[in-house]
């Protein structure tokens, strides 16, 4: 029979023990609370910061990555409860984490976008150009006309949600429907992988300006046979 963990618990330091269960004692501000089916209970952000002194690293980084996917919390409240306590326990491997879920604006993702283009020789592409398909207009990022390349700039604000991400999916099927290749380039990718991403990017506009050219060829071939 598999031996079941101990329950733990935060409580405030005037409530009692309970036999069977682990309990910390800490001084929870009223943020920290919220109630759950009539029951007080810490706050997913005050949770966290609690699994942050137990839990290490991969564990630790799993439940932030759980709680993101379910929409459970925001990052600006996780920080202000790190900034609370900088001395506490697990406080610096959570704030390495959180240094990671740094957004920027899409106006901003696409400027450092544009210059990192220049910075390694790419051709100059449109911006903000609105394609055609059979469902309707959609006003794509960064298009690169000649390689029928299209790279779509996912910022986590923008693209968080579940209605945008099934939107979005919607979006590339019809684009791919009309002869265009779309790719997803995130902030992350961008600010940690440049190099890379600059490798990945020269060689697959070279693919698909050779693809589009020889497509072009055939056209020309087939109207004057």
């Amino acid at each position: 029979m598999t031996e079941l963990a101990p329950v733990e618990v935060t409580i405030p330091r005037s409530c009692r023990r309970r036999s069977a269960v682990v309990t910390h004692r800490a001084v929870l501000v009223v943020d920290e609370i919220t109630i759950v089916d009539g029951i007080p209970v810490t706050t997913v952000a005050r949770t966290l910061l609690d699994l942050a002194a137990i839990l290490p690293r991969r564990q630790l980084e799993r439940a932030l990555h759980e709680a993101d996917i379910q929409r459970l919390w925001d990052v600006t409240g996780l920080h202000a409860l790190v900034d609370r306590y900088p001395a506490r326990r697990g406080t610096r491997t959570l704030r390495a984490i959180l240094a990671d879920h740094v957004t920027i604006s899409k106006h901003e993702l696409e400027r450092r976008f544009l210059a990192f283009l220049e910075g390694n020789g790419f051709p100059r592409p449109q911006s903000n150009r609105l394609i055609p398909t059979a469902v309707r207009s959609y006003e794509c990022d960064v298009v690169f006309a000649g390689a029928r390349l299209i790279v779509e700039l996912d910022g986590y604000e923008t693209h968080g949600t579940r209605k945008r991400f099934e939107e979005d999916r919607a979006r590339d099927r019809a684009l791919t429907i009309g002869r265009w290749r779309v790719i997803r380039i995130t902030w992350r990718q961008l600010r940690d992988d440049p190099h890379e991403l600059a490798r990945d990017l020269h060689a697959l506009l070279d693919t698909m300006t050779v693809r589009a050219a020889c497509s072009e060829d055939h056209a020309i071939s087939s109207l004057i046979g």
